[in-house]
């Protein structure tokens, strides 16, 4: 059923391309046809629709550089604040709320797993689920760590601070993927869920946190009342890293996954998001840049998502272009 929705969406494109595209010979004809006082009615309506026409096209376009086995499938994201303390922790969070605005923007269902807020601000870690066609094949180059540069808004001085936060993005595995996972290979903690309290919340051994002993791998969540569900909710985050660990093991030309892992730091960012002294979103991958940063902020990602799908195909891209340029 998935592949067919799937196919009569792909069909739908081609009509609405069609139809687009006659809309626009129909104006042209109009144009020629009508007077000089209409004719700029006219021109004023087919260039609004030769724009929106482009706009769609080039959504089409993104789609085809999506092709590999996991791409279609739905993505869980993991935000883990980097150096620089309450600062990274307030920037992890905005990065959360970039992404979830983002995948509102396209029509995407957002689950949030586990969030483990911050002592001052901002959160330690978060977890969540974007559920929608190709979800993770157009958040799979956003792995990686995220730098920001600002006036920070904790600093009573006033004084311009970079912050870190890596992201990490993984498909979410479905029943039709098998992963086997050993009872004796995984160890399941429980613990009382964190947040602001309520009935059952903080009551009960309701987390769960489940090791996979041979990866080192860990998940968890805390987002249901019932312990059962954290634990299926945290099982299948489980098979969704081991099947990109194992796949990540087959690639070991690229690595893709592995070495995206570096220091939250200095010299391993993908992308400056600059505050200050001047406005500028820029990713050190493929120089796509662009200066309205509360756009980007607000979930406008979509240049970057393809900028990086188009370098992809052309040949690769770098994981990381270490540190950019002085920013003095």
């Amino acid at each position: 059923m998935r592949d067919r929705k799937r196919i009569e969406a792909q069909l739908a494109d081609d009509q609405e391309l069609a139809r687009r595209s006659g809309d626009i010979d129909a104006y042209f004809e109009l144009a020629r046809e009508a007077s000089d006082a209409d004719q700029t009615t006219i021109l004023a309506d087919l260039e609004k629709e030769i724009h929106a026409l482009a706009a769609f096209a080039d959504q089409l376009e993104t789609r085809t550089l999506l092709s590999s086995e996991t791409d279609p499938l739905n993505a869980i994201v993991t935000v883990h604040p980097g150096a620089g303390g309450t600062e990274s922790q307030d920037w992890a969070e905005m990065l959360v709320r970039m992404y979830l605005r983002w995948a509102e923007q396209q029509g995407f269902k957002s689950e949030m797993n586990d969030y483990q807020a911050g002592e001052e601000a901002g959160i330690k870690s978060a977890t969540f689920t974007i559920s929608g066609d190709y979800a993770f094949g157009l958040l799979s180059g956003e792995t990686g760590v995220h730098r920001l540069v600002r006036i920070s808004p904790f600093d009573q001085a006033k004084r311009r601070h970079t912050s870190f936060a890596s992201v990490f993005v993984s498909p979410e595995i479905d029943d039709s993927i098998q992963i086997d996972i050993k009872p004796d290979e995984i160890r399941t903690d429980t613990y009382r869920s964190g947040g602001k309290g309520g009935q059952h919340v903080n009551t009960t051994d309701s987390a769960v946190r489940i090791t996979h002993i041979p990866t080192g791998i860990v998940v968890q969540c805390q987002n249901e009342r019932s312990q059962h569900k954290n634990r299926d909710k945290a099982m299948k985050m489980l098979r969704s890293r081991l099947y990109e660990y194992e796949l990540a093991k087959k690639q070991a030309a690229t690595k893709k996954l592995e070495d995206s892992k570096l220091d939250i730091n200095f010299g391993s960012q993908i992308r400056n998001y600059v505050l200050q002294p001047y406005r500028m979103v820029k990713d050190l991958r493929t120089r796509v840049e662009t200066g309205d940063v509360d756009k980007v902020l607000d979930g406008g990602l979509d240049p970057f998502i393809r900028g990086y799908l188009l370098a992809k195909r052309q040949g690769g891209v770098p994981i990381t272009a270490g540190a950019d340029e002085d920013l003095e």
